[in-house]
């Protein structure tokens, strides 16, 4: 039994030994793991911040770009509100042009544009003389443009 006793002895110590040896290597395994776990987390923290300051570039720009486009629409309405307020001027004109050249407005206009007339009047001849003289003839040519003048 000594004999079996040993024999189990010797192979616990090989067990043991065993295991030993197996938990040496796993701690320098794990002391690689973690190293490399460390390392990796370095590498994320740069990445990340990368990442951050990428976006904030990002940010910087649209907002950029979002500054001249509206600058941009802004000078595109006001083009827009000038050319619309040409264009109703020149149809007003046209509508105030057809108008005045249509029937209804030339009945309107003409009155307003035509000096009324006197009608002519015909002065009876004297009774004393049959004949007027040169010097009544004009002098009383005279005295009637004078009151058609200031009608």
């Amino acid at each position: 039994m000594t004999d079996v006793n040993n024999a189990i002895i010797i192979r616990l110590e090989k067990i043991v030994d065993s295991l030993q040896e197996n938990s040496v290597k796993m701690s320098q395994l794990l002391a690689v793991h973690s190293e490399k776990l460390d390392k990796q987390d370095r590498i994320d923290a740069v990445l990340f911040e990368k990442v951050e300051s990428v976006h904030r570039e990002v940010n910087r720009k649209a907002e950029e770009i979002k500054k001249g486009c509206e600058r941009d629409i802004r000078k595109v309405d006001d083009r827009l509100q000038v050319m619309e307020k040409k264009m109703w001027s020149i149809f007003g004109g046209l509508a105030i042009i057809s108008f005045l050249v249509s029937p209804v407005g030339q009945k309107v206009i003409r009155p307003l544009l035509t000096v009324p007339t006197e009608p002519a009047t015909v002065i009876p001849p004297l009774r004393q003389m049959d004949e007027l003289s040169r010097y009544q003839v004009s002098e009383l040519g005279i005295s009637i443009a004078t009151e058609v003048q200031k009608t």
